[in-house]
């Protein structure tokens, strides 16, 4: 009973349903769920014949709260802040821009892709509450656009399908995965440490061996003094001539 009655407020409000159903991006881009973000394709040639100055917003929640979510909740109120969200409010409003920013066709080289729980640097700043902050936990999550002019809600499309990211794994689990071969990884350590210390004691070896070897064959010995004797030859004077 309570979603028709959230149907019927929200066509009330002259709220009209788009059929898309925002979708994940492609798996060629890759990291499209990590523990807190996920990454979805902008709505291009979506929202068609839209007035420029709408807001279209990106509304986040949990998978059972949104069935009950109220389009007509105002962004940026406690009723849909980021900051309280899962245990206060069921969904939260955030990655508002316009039409202009949805080109259609797409622009070649274009970023054509939302990264849902990039920011967190607001993620606690309650003065920020359209914050699109890291989100806290696996989920699953659904979200949908919805534009707004004035607040006022005009257009919204319908809910993804569930969203689950991905869980971080204990140590533990993570030891255990590498147990089967970790055995191995230690002995082919152990033989390349031993290899290496083999190797590094050979060089130093070979550099003690080649330094002595060096040594040995620079080394000159002082040559001896040379005595040269004078003689003196006492016997080879010159006679004087003899006398006629």
């Amino acid at each position: 009973m309570l979603p028709l009655l959230l149907l019927l407020l929200a066509t009330a409000h002259g709220l009209d349903k788009i059929g898309y159903q925002p979708t994940l991006a492609s798996a060629d881009l890759g990291g499209l769920t990590t523990t807190s973000t996920f990454t979805l394709e902008q709505p291009r040639c979506v929202f068609r014949n839209l007035r420029e100055d709408a807001a279209i917003w990106l509304v986040v929640a949990t998978d059972r709260a949104a069935v009950n979510f109220n389009s007509s909740v105002k962004p940026g109120t406690p009723e849909s802040a980021f900051q309280r969200f899962p245990a206060h409010v069921p969904a939260y409003m955030t990655l508002n821009t316009t039409i202009l920013n949805y080109p259609c066709p797409e622009t070649p080289g274009g970023i054509t892709v939302l990264r849902v729980g990039s920011e967190t640097g607001c993620a606690g700043d309650e003065t920020r509450p359209t914050c699109n902050g890291p989100l806290p936990g696996p989920g699953p999550y659904r979200v949908k656009f919805l534009a707004l002019a004035d607040s006022r809600p005009l257009l919204e499309t319908e809910w993804s399908e569930p969203i689950t990211l991905r869980t971080a794994q204990p140590s533990g689990s993570i030891a255990a995965m590498g147990s089967g071969r970790g055995a191995g990884m230690v002995a082919l350590t152990s033989i390349l440490s031993i290899l290496f210390a083999i190797l590094l004691a050979g060089l130093v070896a070979m550099l003690i061996w080649g330094s002595d070897a060096c040594s040995g064959s620079s080394t000159f010995s002082k040559p001896e003094a040379v005595t040269v004797r004078r003689y003196n030859t006492h016997h080879a004077y010159d006679q004087p001539a003899a006398r006629l």
